[in-house]
């Protein structure tokens, strides 16, 4: 690319703007330096520049094509020749930039489809210097666009969460789906910490974008269960997360840009996978309860042998109050400084003394199961005051009925590391207590306390 060959661009910047001996060597190395190829014409249709990413794609170099009056003859078949000079070259006298698709041959003879862009060029009077024309091939071309239509629809349109995190592990970039799943807005979303955004469930995440910078994407989706706080208030989510490393593709060593994080809400599906693998525990529990009740000789035993499989993954204690006469009677519990066995308490028959308004006494009352747990803050006290262990934390009740009477309440305790129980555990342990219940109703008969 002599400063010779270069004169029809160079004199349409003027004498005084032109480029010179040192500029002409910058231009070339810019010219050299680019991603695109590119050539350039002066208005008689004469080759006065041509890059390196030409010379790759079509095999000619600047010394063989630059001085070269247009394609014809070794950069495009003779056919074609006048109507690519045609279309090259009208855009001299064309506004805007015109964009063509041309067949050119490679100096191997090879054929090669390129998408081309061309401008015209003016000189200092306002009058037509050439043409400058920046083309690819058309497959990368379309590969390019490819990849920005997918990059489009995924900020958009897609029916999942997409959400681009910088090396702060900041969103920089979130779709619409992301942005509801986050509670906000997308715009409001961009540059905060995700710890504002997320109030548990934070840690793993960050761990796991972390992971992803420093070591590349995970070989399979990870599902996290974060609560997020939102204007309708916290909200418990399980999100399927797949996690892809960015670098920027100009760097000649991996540079890191951030994390493509993709992700969908599984919160109703891992909740119905839940509930049947809770069901399908119980059923066994209670099963397996059954045929160890049989199995027993004494009623009693039966009853806290039933007991002792229906607190595994249910509760942490368990108590069995009694009705004798008007009043409730300890008669089997769990021990209350630990995990252990239902026991029937030693010595018995002392009635327990609940307040007004307890609630096994309003399970007594309602003839049906009762759900209460401690205020924030109670402390040990709220479980002391109702004479159930001091890391009881929530309480559900449900009374024992046999041939139509009340024989007691049996009292699921559950500590602070667990959740409150729920309308499906009320059921499950009515029917528990309705398998208790017929093995103490056998137990008072057996003993002559049948009235």
């Amino acid at each position: 690319m002599g400063a010779s060959r270069s004169s029809g661009i160079a004199d349409a910047i003027g004498p005084e703007e032109g480029p010179g001996p040192e500029g002409a060597v910058l231009l070339a190395a810019l010219l050299d330096g680019m991603d695109a190829a590119l050539c350039a014409f002066d208005a008689r249709g004469t080759v006065t520049h041509w890059n390196r990413e030409a010379e790759r794609i079509l095999g000619w170099s600047a010394a063989e094509a630059v001085g070269r009056r247009g394609f014809a003859g070794w950069a495009v078949r003779s056919a074609d020749a006048e109507d690519v000079r045609r279309r090259l070259m009208s855009a001299m006298d064309a506004p805007g930039r015109q964009v063509h698709e041309f067949a050119l041959l490679r100096k191997d003879g090879g054929r090669v489809l390129v998408r081309t862009q061309s401008s015209g060029v003016r000189g200092p009077d306002g009058a037509p210097a050439g043409v400058y024309c920046a083309f690819s091939e058309v497959h990368a071309q379309i590969d390019l666009e490819r990849s920005i239509a997918l990059s489009e629809a995924l900020l958009d349109d897609a029916s999942w969460g997409v959400a681009l995190v910088d090396v702060d592990l900041r969103p920089t970039v979130v779709n619409s789906y992301a942005a509801r799943a986050l509670g906000a807005r997308r715009t409001a979303l961009l540059g905060r910490p995700l710890g504002e955004l997320i109030v548990q469930g934070v840690e793993e995440l960050q761990g796991a974008l972390q992971h992803v910078l420093a070591e590349g994407a995970t070989p399979t989706p990870a599902e996290l269960w974060v609560t997020v706080r939102t204007a309708e208030g916290d909200r418990r989510r399980c999100w399927r997360s797949g996690f892809l490393r960015l670098v920027s593709p100009l760097a000649e060593e991996p540079v890191p840009l951030g994390v493509g994080w993709l992700f969908r809400d599984v919160t109703e599906t891992k909740l119905a996978e839940q509930e049947a693998d809770r069901l399908r525990f119980r059923s066994n529990q209670l099963h397996r309860a059954a045929r160890q009740a049989a199995e027993c000789r004494d009623p009693m035993e039966a009853a806290t042998s039933s007991l002792d499989y229906a607190l595994a993954g249910f509760a942490d204690h368990v108590v069995v109050d009694l009705l004798a006469g008007e009043r409730l009677v300890r008669a089997a519990a769990t021990p209350s400084d630990g995990p252990g066995p239902c026991l029937p308490v030693s010595g018995g028959s002392i009635p327990v003394p609940y307040a007004a308004g307890h609630p096994a006494l309003q399970a007594v009352e309602r003839t049906g199961a009762v759900r209460t747990s401690a205020r924030t803050g109670a402390g040990e006290t709220w479980a002391v005051e109702r004479q159930w262990p001091r890391d009881a934390v929530h309480a559900l009740c449900a009374v024992l009925r046999s041939r139509g009477r009340t024989l007691g309440v049996v009292t699921f305790l559950r500590a602070a590391n667990r959740s409150a129980f729920e309308r499906p555990d009320a059921l499950y342990a009515e029917s528990v207590a309705a398998r208790v219940a017929t093995a103490v109703d056998l137990a008072q008969l057996t003993a002559g306390d049948d009235p």
